[in-house]
């Protein structure tokens, strides 16, 4: 995970952010937001599809532009929300850019490393293990969903947002968010039961 003082700029953020009036969000400090959720913003963005090596790169880009949006935010979302907005804003870019850098996408991003996840952390090497299983076939599974739907399913399903909150994270109305859920589930489902049926082939 990027330390905060890795960067002479970051390490360098500490105003509040403005927004004390009535109906603005009371002030934060950009330490306390990156505290707080540099480990949300890591892990959704590999699990948006960004390669483990590029995570960092992303959640740095995603940091250098919530500070220079701070006095843009009014609180009407929650600050998670707000950031995955920004997070997701900078993931279809980095789409863009490999696309035009390779002649295709690579669809299947690394493994993740469960160390950064701290539960995995604090667990013993047969907890540790399974963590990491689990993530792994997390990971896979959610290949199968394309960049829209994938987005809605993690938050949803992973990140426990509601479907008001998504909508304003990703810019579109509720019903979409309802509608791409709905199909994000199913599809998801049927690459469960299709991984399941084939690890039983394998492990009989």
């Amino acid at each position: 995970m990027i330390p905060l003082a890795q960067s002479a700029d970051i390490a360098q953020i500490s105003e509040p952010a403005r927004g004390t009036e009535p109906g603005h969000a009371p002030a934060m400090s950009f330490e306390d937001i990156y505290e707080r959720h540099v480990d949300f913003a890591w892990r959704a963005a590999c699990r948006l599809g960004v390669d483990a090596s590029d995570a960092d790169d992303i959640v740095q880009e995603v940091f250098f532009t919530a500070h220079r949006r701070m006095r843009e935010f009014e609180g009407r979302a929650s600050v998670k929300t707000w950031l995955f907005g920004i997070l997701h804003h900078v993931v279809q870019h980095y789409w863009r850019d490999r696309a035009r850098k390779r002649r295709h996408l690579v669809a299947a991003s690394p493994l993740q490393d469960p160390d950064h996840f701290p539960d995995a952390r604090a667990a013993g090497p047969a907890e540790s293990a399974e963590h990491a299983e689990a993530m792994r076939v997390l990971d896979h599974l959610l290949r199968v969903l394309d960049e829209g739907k994938r987005a809605v399913f993690v938050l949803a399903e992973i990140e426990q947002m509601t479907a008001h909150e998504i909508a304003d994270a990703l810019g579109i109305n509720a019903n979409t968010v309802y509608s791409r859920l709905r199909v994000a589930r199913q599809e998801f489902e049927q690459a469960l039961t299709r991984y399941r049926a084939g690890d039983a082939r394998r492990n009989p």
